[in-house]
């Protein structure tokens, strides 16, 4: 979040911002997959069945990532890291329309105090920066049901014949066209990126576009099918709050948080952490374990 504001107040464009971080994927994912030896399969898999790549990868990172981009540019970043947290709750809401299992009322509970948080987040930064809320509030909000809702699609729809890095490189290559259409409005209505954006951009996407999606991506193959499991995964976002603010006053961002906004991310935070170690009750009243989510990292390079 901090890098896209830090672009935008550079005078960087958020349309070469979340474009360019697409085109550097490309072909470094290109390299893991061959490597991998799963290339063969990925070009079969999309030959076969083209458009729901082209239609998940458009929504899953097309969707989610301009949209979070374009939010940047128009309030504080930690007021949208912790507004995206939304798709903790959105992603439990879309179960019966990506698994068609029921939704896991009983591990909604962590959603009031993230909601609470939320609410006080907004609030505070609307009154206090006086900027466009609604706009950032909506571009978040449909960043925030597209990033779930892409995912768990093609996870649905691969079945786990792929693995999270080739997944990600399918969906990658689907979203190209929309990124290309991005790409050139940026060059008419902004010209070339300066030099500082594509450095930028790049390191971006190698951190966050390639390791954390992969290692996220491949958590949530790990709780495919388990609604609960897989809202502890997404929970683990929440620490992104907390990188996100450090690093806005590390380089004294505009619209810092004051008392009521830190409490709202607290609250954030605070239902984040339950969501991930709570232990639900089950219907019966007994508790339920905690699924086990250790060695995520290494069967990312052994799968």
């Amino acid at each position: 979040m901090v890098e896209r504001e830090t672009m935008s107040l550079h005078g960087g464009s958020w349309l070469w911002t979340s474009s360019l971080r697409y085109f550097y994927t490309v072909p470094v994912l290109a390299i893991w997959v061959a490597w991998r030896g799963e290339l063969p399969k990925l070009a079969s898999l999309m030959t076969r069945r083209p458009w729901p790549w082209f239609l998940w990868g458009t929504v899953g990172f097309g969707l989610f990532y301009a949209p979070l981009t374009f939010a940047a540019a128009y309030g504080p970043s930690w007021a949208v890291a912790s507004t995206f947290q939304l798709t903790i709750i959105i992603g439990s809401l879309l179960v019966p329309f990506t698994t068609h299992q029921k939704i896991p009322w009983r591990h909604l509970w962590p959603s009031v105090p993230i909601l609470a948080g939320i609410a006080m987040v907004q609030w505070q930064s609307h009154v206090a920066l006086n900027q466009s809320l609604f706009v950032s509030l909506a571009a978040v909000l449909l960043s925030a049901v597209a990033y779930p809702l892409g995912n768990r699609k093609m996870m649905a729809l691969t079945t786990g014949d792929i693995s999270a890095v080739t997944r990600i490189l399918g969906m990658t290559i689907g979203s190209l066209p929309f990124w290309i259409v991005l790409a050139g409005i940026a060059s008419v209505s902004a010209g070339r990126p300066p030099v500082w954006q594509w450095e930028e951009t790049f390191w971006v996407a190698m951190s966050s576009g390639i390791v954390a999606t992969a290692l996220f991506f491949r958590a949530t193959d790990q709780a495919q099918g388990r609604p609960d499991t897989l809202a502890k995964v997404e929970a683990t976002q929440s620490m992104e709050i907390v990188f996100t603010l450090l690093l806005a006053l590390i380089f004294h961002l505009p619209g810092h948080a004051d008392v009521a906004s830190i409490a709202g991310m607290a609250l954030v935070m605070g239902g984040m952490v339950w969501h991930a170690v709570g232990r639900p009750l089950s219907k019966w009243g007994q508790t339920r374990p905690v699924a086990d989510a250790s060695n995520v990292t290494a069967s990312l390079l052994d799968d």
